[in-house]
């Protein structure tokens, strides 16, 4: 029953950051339509490769499964700093909306149900269940104090990024150390290569490298708006450029 309720949370949870990134990455109808397909497309993608194992220690391992992180996060990233069309339409996108979207992250109980079960090890579950929970239970919290105190919470905006963003790379890095496979730390049981196959795959696989490309497009807005002296304009700096 854990696992069909996993399934569809985690299921709605990406439906909910692919529509969110296509309202963000664009600023026409057909632009986000063609961001929408792109993401359904490697959505149905990694549910392909969970669905085969094709990640699995017995399939193409740890590093298949890095590469199918970092390669997403490279093209996203690029796609912000190279396009002006994608970063414009970003630059459009209220600042705590981009925050408050981390409030999904409060389904990193899941990490902390399997840990308890025997299903996934330590230190990779308590750390990715209990970070997560951590950036999720106060991405709201922090939403709010941005739009009502802008740059006065610029420093707590900056380390609640950073915090969310070594969060994910610690996991990122205990995962492949607590598999089975030459880099291996943790020797188990249990072991981490329950997250190569569904419903597990679309944490790493997709939701992880929408969120780290969520978290360097926040530290960009607030690096840009840095110089920004009144709470108004710090905050909605997307009326600004509609204007």
């Amino acid at each position: 029953m854990f696992d069909i309720l996993s399934t569809a949370e985690l299921t709605i949870s990406a439906s909910i950051v692919a529509g969110f990134l296509s309202l963000a990455m664009a600023e026409t109808a057909r632009s986000r339509a063609s961001v929408l397909v792109a993401l359904g497309a490697w959505f149905v993608l990694v549910l392909a490769l969970g669905a085969t194992g094709a990640l699995s220690p017995a399939g193409l391992g740890a590093p298949a499964l890095g590469l199918a992180v970092v390669l997403p996060i490279a093209a996203l990233v690029w796609a912000y700093f190279a396009l002006p069309s994608v970063r414009n339409a970003m630059a459009t996108m209220p600042l705590p909306a981009l925050i408050a979207l981390h409030a999904i992250r409060l389904l990193g109980f899941t990490f902390i149900v399997l840990y308890a079960e025997g299903r996934l090890p330590a230190p990779f579950a308590p750390s990715a269940g209990w970070g997560d929970m951590f950036i999720g239970a106060t991405a709201l919290p922090l939403a709010w104090a941005v739009t009502q105190f802008g740059a006065r919470v610029r420093p707590l905006a900056l380390l609640w990024n950073a915090l969310g963003v070594a969060d994910l790379v610690i996991a990122l890095t205990l995962g492949p150390l607590s598999a089975p496979g030459p880099l291996q730390v943790f020797v188990g049981p249990p072991d981490s290569s329950p997250m190569t196959a569904l419903p597990w795959l679309i944490i790493p696989g997709f939701l992880v490298p929408c969120l780290l490309f969520l978290h360097v497009v926040i530290f960009a807005r607030l690096a840009k708006a840095e110089g920004a002296t009144t709470t108004p304009a710090w905050r909605n700096e997307h009326r600004a450029k509609a204007a």
